[in-house]
């Protein structure tokens, strides 16, 4: 209960109100669009019943930024947005001005002073979504920024323009776990063997999380030498890592063995088909930094069969499914092996959704 005279301090909790974070014109006209278009790659116009525009100028970011850079990222959109600006869930970074004139001073400042590029609007490739990698994440098998980074570099032309079927969301997980999420192209690291345990350091893990983590029960407790430690079930471990991340001592990454592979097909969206997970393309790429050449080729090859064969609006899977999953492997020339059959535990249900099988 509050005392009497005295002012309770600003509650902390909860979701912060959100509309002073934006620009005043999207204020006035909150739920009052009457409709957007794209003025050309990386600018949009929203125009709202009132008949007020507002245009939105779509930079390109690193995901890491240094203070001086976020700095300069203020400056320039103190000097054009009236000090607003925003982040998309890819690290895009959204401008806003409200008048046409004002678009091609702020793009040219946008080069120039931060040096990022405009685009990832409409049929393109977006800003890539990654995961924390050799920077930030405990159990990294691969670097996620600095792939990313090599990666976007071959991809420029089809982040500054619209020339593909219909957008294209890539990710890439420096782990197994893939907390990268679904997308139309994702690269995931894979391991290739079950985690190494170091039994005389397992006292600094707490062994109960670390057996019930794993995903499909393949950690026992054990005694070794007298000490309380762990095992597990070859058979049944899967490689995630997950035991990794909660116990060090489980050490799941190895240099020389570790890979990297390319799912496709993933989307979140509810359009058309509906959201659906991921496929494996292609496995055992070498994790071979820094700036991994084969998963670039790889991606490229996707992406220059989709731009030949694909429709308007099509996204990856719904053109790999049109296509056949013959006719993609023939096209990016990607091996087809037995990995590529769903066999997982749940697989049963995946059949008796298709019209050919029936178990």
């Amino acid at each position: 209960m509050a005392t009497p005279g005295k002012k309770m301090a600003p509650r902390d909790n909860g979701a912060p109100e959100y509309k002073k974070y934006l620009h005043p014109m999207m204020v006035k006209n909150y739920g009052k669009w009457k409709y957007h278009e794209k003025v050309k790659p990386g600018v949009l116009v929203h125009v709202a019943h009132s008949g007020d525009k507002l245009y939105t100028v779509r930079a390109g970011s690193p995901r890491t930024l240094s203070v001086d850079t976020i700095r300069k990222i203020c400056d320039v959109a103190d000097k054009h947005c009236q000090g607003f600006l925003r982040f998309t869930t890819r690290c895009n970074i959204e401008f806003q001005v409200t008048s046409a004139e004002a678009v091609e001073p702020l793009i040219n400042d946008i080069h120039e002073v931060l040096g990022f590029p405009v685009g990832g609007t409409g049929n393109s490739i977006s800003n890539i979504i990654h995961t924390q990698g050799w920077m930030h994440c405990n159990l990294p098998g691969t670097d996620a920024a600095g792939s990313v980074k090599a990666l976007m570099d071959t991809l420029y032309q089809d982040f500054i323009n619209e020339t593909l079927p219909q957008r294209v969301r890539i990710s890439a997980s420096c782990c197994q776990i893939n907390c990268g999420g679904q997308s139309d192209i994702a690269i995931n690291l894979q391991h290739h063997h079950p985690p190494v345990i170091n039994h005389n350091n397992m006292q600094i893990c707490e062994l109960p999380k670390t057996v019930a983590i794993c995903p499909v029960a393949a950690i026992r407790p054990a005694t070794v030498e007298g000490k309380e430690s762990l095992m597990v079930v070859d058979e049944k471990c899967m490689y995630c890592g997950a035991c990794h991340g909660q116990c060090p001592s489980m050490e799941i990454r190895d240099p020389k063995t570790d890979t990297l592979a390319i799912w496709v097909g993933g989307k979140t969206a509810s359009t058309r088909g509906g959201p659906s997970f991921m496929k494996l393309a292609t496995f055992g790429l070498p994790n071979n930094p820094p700036r991994w050449p084969e998963v670039g080729d790889a991606v490229k090859k996707i992406l220059d069969a989709y731009k030949e064969t694909g429709k308007p609006y099509e996204r990856i899977g719904e053109w790999i499914e049109r296509i056949g999953w013959k006719r993609f492997f023939e096209m990016t020339g990607f091996k087809f092996t037995k990995y590529h059959i769903d066999t997982y535990r749940y697989a049963r249900t995946t059949y008796n959704m298709s019209t050919q099988v029936r178990l």
